[in-house]
């Protein structure tokens, strides 16, 4: 991570109010976006801002970690995340008679670390993949038909592109699976 970021990173934790004034003019605008289209709305964009940048300071100040990409996009992706979690989470949540365990603030945030965690191995992972397998795997993971990634590829069936997006995922797996990182946080 350049110095910057990292510096960025120290400012936030240490609750530099510029910074923060910063953070919310340049990333929120996109966050809110990206929420208002996807059946949210301003209120539920402010509150995973906030738990996003609550979430990337406990963190800091529990372990140091790096951001790969520019911070602007690692805390555009955190929220995406968070937002992501938050209807799956309204959906399981629908009747008075389903029995409804509130989980605490931090538990809710241990956990969003947690998959946070999560979604950065599996990105650093997918880098080390060929880069046909990382294009097939962007295609199936954006849910594009077969035939459509045969005739965009050049596969001769679509029977092919299974087989091949098959082998892609079990080599992503397997990387995944051998990296120390995965038994702390399958275990978790």
């Amino acid at each position: 991570m350049p110095k910057e970021e990292k510096d960025l990173l120290k400012a936030l934790a240490s609750g530099n109010k510029m910074v923060i004034q910063q953070l919310y003019s340049k990333v929120f605008p996109k966050v809110k976006s990206f929420i208002l289209k996807n059946n949210g709305d301003t209120v539920d964009a402010e509150d995973v801002f906030q738990k996003a940048l609550m979430q990337l300071i406990a963190r800091y100040k529990v372990q140091s970690f790096t951001i790969e990409s520019s911070f602007d996009a690692y805390l555009f992706g955190t929220c995406r995340n968070l937002w992501r979690r938050e209807l799956k989470k309204q959906k399981s949540v629908v009747t008075k008679e389903e029995i409804i365990t509130l989980v605490s603030e931090e538990d809710q945030l241990t956990m969003a670390i947690l998959e946070q965690e999560k979604w950065e191995l599996f990105q650093e992972k997918l880098k080390n993949l060929s880069d046909n397998c990382k294009q097939l795997l962007e295609l199936f993971f954006q849910k594009v038909p077969y035939k459509d990634i045969m005739e965009q590829l050049g596969y001769n069936s679509d029977n092919v592109v299974r087989q091949r997006i098959f082998n892609c995922k079990s080599q992503l797996t397997k990387l995944i699976k051998n990296d120390p990182r995965y038994k702390k946080i399958k275990d978790v």
